[in-house]
């Protein structure tokens, strides 16, 4: 066994001492008897050597190895991800993916079939149309998911999506098929189990990997299953998103299914004005506060954007918004994905108001505001100068596409 030999630090400084002169001087630099000697890292020489000046003269720090410093000693690890190689069972998973992306609620059911999946030592797998980006695969792993089969068939064939949808559930051998009780969501379940014959439950309102709970007879009644069904679809806010590690998701083999196309066909979804979307529905919602003195440079603003305007309820108080475009607890409750608040403040009754509102985006001058502590997303500027800027950037790079 070899033994550490123990440094003798007056030795050292006698080493390093340089002969002649009045003061003692002495060599800082590595001696020929320390080669085999461990040093101490400097952590601000190697800070320093890493620095560089970027755009503005903000000092950047380039992490690539740069100026000598070893790559070991600066490499930064990649998160560590799950994968599922042989699982026990299969949970399959069908959520809306509205332009793409993964709603709050499609999170819900992905946290729900994740539930159901760790119960049994199961992976999950999600069936969608195709289209999706690679992005939007990343966002599943992120969200649970350890498969992705993409059909053949668009939601613009639901009889067709339906009919693929029943040859997976009943090739892959997957034990339950969750769905968001949504428009989509519940007449693509429908068609699923009349097709298939499997055993349903929708509108769960009460979930666990055990237990189901939906109401009946009116709501005046509990339907109550100790036994998972084959397929269900569950309502918003009734099981919790997944927030683990992200999981490595692989794709695996369409099944095909027979027959032709559907005799129903979709036509394309056109966009509505966003103007005239009531706030309770819309999904993008700019409103301006207080902090906001030209209501013209925020029209423009919200048109670039393609939101919906809103207001808090001091605007509105002054005649500067309609009525109908106040946010919060006495005005509207808003379910939106994306709400931009300009120069609001964040009182109780107005944060009430944006509650189930997934991202929030901030502009106020003051750091210590309600709002900048409840957004995702904060910028500490007057939004007289923000309004403008956006709009021109806006306008700027779709002229540029």
């Amino acid at each position: 066994m070899t033994q550490r030999v123990r440094r003798n630090p007056f030795e050292d400084r006698a080493r390093r001492r340089v002969a002649g002169g009045e003061r003692p001087r002495f060599v800082l630099r590595p001696m020929p008897a320390e080669a085999g000697v461990q040093r101490r890292r400097n952590p601000r020489a190697e800070r320093a050597l890493i620095t560089v000046a970027g755009q503005g003269g903000r000092p950047r720090l380039v992490r690539s190895g740069h100026a000598g410093i070893a790559t070991a000693r600066v490499a930064t690890h990649a998160p560590k991800r799950i994968r599922v190689e042989t699982p026990a069972m299969l949970v399959l998973a069908i959520p809306d993916l509205a332009d793409g992306r993964l709603s709050r609620f499609d999170r819900q059911i992905l946290g729900a079939a994740r539930l159901v999946a760790d119960s049994a030592q199961g992976a999950v797998c999600v069936l969608c149309p195709p289209g999706l980006d690679e992005q939007g695969q990343a966002m599943l792993g992120d969200a649970g998911a350890d498969r992705l089969c993409v059909l053949s068939a668009g939601r613009d064939d639901p009889e067709r999506f339906a009919a693929e949808s029943v040859a997976w559930l009943q090739n892959s051998g997957a034990a339950h098929l969750l769905l968001p009780e949504s428009p989509d969501g519940a007449d693509l379940a429908r068609r699923v189990v009349a097709e298939g014959g499997f055993d349903f439950m929708g509108g769960i309102q009460a979930f666990s990997p055990r237990t189901v709970v939906a109401p009946c007879r009116g709501l005046r009644r509990e339907r109550v299953l100790k036994t998972l069904p084959t397929v269900m679809t569950l309502e918003e806010d009734r099981a919790p998103v997944y927030v683990g590690l992200g999981h490595d998701i692989c794709r695996v083999d369409h099944v095909p299914a027979s027959g032709a196309a559907g005799r129903v066909r979709l036509g394309v979804a056109i966009a509505g004005d966003p103007a005239s979307l009531p706030l309770a529905e819309a999904p993008f919602v700019a409103a301006a506060g207080n902090g906001v003195t030209d209501f013209a440079a925020f029209a423009a603003m919200v048109r670039a954007l393609g939101a919906t305007p809103g207001a808090s309820r001091v605007v509105c108080d002054a005649g500067l918004m309609p009525r109908a475009t106040q946010v919060g607890a006495s005005g509207t409750v808003l379910d939106a994905t994306c709400y931009l608040a300009m120069g609001i403040s964040g009182a109780p009754q107005h944060l009430q108001g944006i509650g189930r509102v997934e991202h929030i985006v901030a502009v106020n001058t003051d750091l210590h505001a309600a709002m900048i502590g409840r957004a995702g997303l904060a910028i500490i500027a007057d939004a007289q100068d923000v309004m403008p800027a956006l709009t021109a950037l806006l306008n700027q790079t779709r002229g540029n596409a």
